[in-house]
């Protein structure tokens, strides 16, 4: 393996039998006889049978150079996690092999690693050994793994009696201050609170720019997309390799999306709302996508059954990652639903350039002064892709603007010719 890599994949495979009952126990006479039959069953090229097995894995091949870290992303069940027990050596793969070049810590799961009889402060040691480190170097960190993990208090304490949380917390702390040359984290992060996420996550960003090798799994996209520069998207235990994060990410989030764009939505009636959507519709002459240079322009209908004072209509525009983008109802002017029985319609102008490229989905909602949310359409959302169809932002250059690409005002204030 050349010198400048790190982790090396061939091939890898890992295979699983499913439904398979527990074997009764055997003689040592039966237990001799299978042992003594197996290779004449493969000399006659007797196979086990395929049916009760799945592939967790299959030919996944890749390389990471040192210094670089990459994220691993899929839905569950994509194989992300047996991806790292193969690389970790937990688990031995069934096809194909797996090269590392660097002392290696995971943090796979709670208490992966953890002796639970052992002290805090004995893990500590035993873990930073088993990474090949001399006592005298695990002593020079020991003071910034506890201020990190902040266990202090429980230190001399058995970790079998730690909660989840402190678990994490020292996993963690051990892992990413003993400094290994590859660091593997999976999805554990989850278990911490919000505080101690984005401390385990800039702790992280000191480690990749620290040059050493990081293989991060998670779900949280943002985080991905914050601390790796590529991506290895899992598939059904299949793999698809992208140099830029971003493109991996747009490939996930597109292989969950609805497949068909929704620009017009029904709803039931329900007699007891006094006021409720009959029909929301985004109007667009396009069938593919909307141009982001266009207007949005959505015929939302609403029923009215009983007077509601100050009643108003809002709605709410989502990213792909679900994140809120945009806001917006007439409440301003003051000109508020008719509180009138009867039915009518509105009309809402979003202005061009509110979004750049991308997919987003739309929900609305009734709201009254007094009363409150009266009707909400949270899951079923209307769903439109915006393009840059005159290439405006590819002219410039401009592959991530940000959200809105709004025009702005701008003058000259001053002018002073050089002399």
């Amino acid at each position: 393996m050349r010198r400048d890599v790190a982790i090396r994949v061939e091939n890898l495979g890992k295979r699983y039998r499913i439904g398979q009952q527990r074997e009764s126990y055997k003689s040592l006479r039966e237990s001799l006889v299978n042992a003594a039959a197996t290779p004449l069953r493969r000399l006659r090229g007797e196979q086990a049978p395929e049916n009760n097995t799945f592939w967790a894995l299959k030919d996944v091949s890749f390389e990471v150079k040192h210094g670089e870290v990459v994220g691993i992303i899929g839905r569950n069940g994509a194989g992300k996690s047996t991806l790292l027990k193969l690389l970790t050596r937990i688990t031995d793969p069934t096809a194909g092999r797996v090269e590392m070049n660097g002392r290696v810590a995971s943090l796979l799961e709670v208490g992966t690693g953890f002796h639970p009889e052992l002290t805090g402060r004995e893990n500590i040691y035993m873990n930073g050994a088993i990474l090949g480190m001399t006592k005298r170097e695990i002593s020079s960190k020991f003071d910034e793994i506890v201020a990190f993990a902040e266990i202090e208090q429980f230190l001399d304490t058995p970790v079998k009696r730690y909660s989840s949380g402190m678990y994490v917390r020292l996993a963690f702390a051990v892992a990413a201050h003993l400094e290994p040359e590859i660091l593997l984290v999976d999805e554990v992060l989850a278990v911490g609170d919000a505080q101690f996420q984005q401390k385990c996550l800039g702790k992280m960003g000191e480690v990749a720019k620290g040059g050493r090798t990081v293989l991060f799994v998670s779900h949280n996209m943002s985080a991905i997309e914050r601390l790796c520069k590529s991506a290895l998207y899992l598939v059904q235990g299949c793999s698809n390799a992208f140099s830029d994060v971003r493109n991996g990410i747009e490939h996930y989030f597109a292989s969950i999306a609805v497949k068909e764009r929704v620009i017009a939505l029904s709803y039931p009636d329900v007699p007891d709302k006094p006021m409720q959507f009959c029909t929301v519709r985004l109007n667009t002459p396009h069938k593919e996508a909307i141009d982001m240079a266009e207007e949005l322009v959505f015929n939302i209908a609403v029923l009215t059954r009983r007077p509601v004072d100050g009643a108003y209509v809002t709605i709410n525009i989502f990213d792909q990652h679900d994140i809120p983008l945009y806001w917006t109802a007439d409440i301003s002017s003051k000109r508020f639903i008719n509180p009138a029985p009867g039915r009518c319609t509105l009309v809402c102008h979003c202005p061009a350039y509110l979004l750049t490229p991308g997919r987003y989905t739309v929900n609305f909602g009734i709201n009254s002064l007094g009363l409150g949310i009266i009707d909400y359409t949270p899951t079923a959302r209307i769903s439109f892709t915006i393009e840059d169809r005159d290439s405006l932002l590819a002219s410039y250059g401009i592959k991530h603007p940000g959200v809105s690409a709004v025009p702005s005002k701008w003058v000259v204030d001053s002018y002073a010719q050089d002399t």
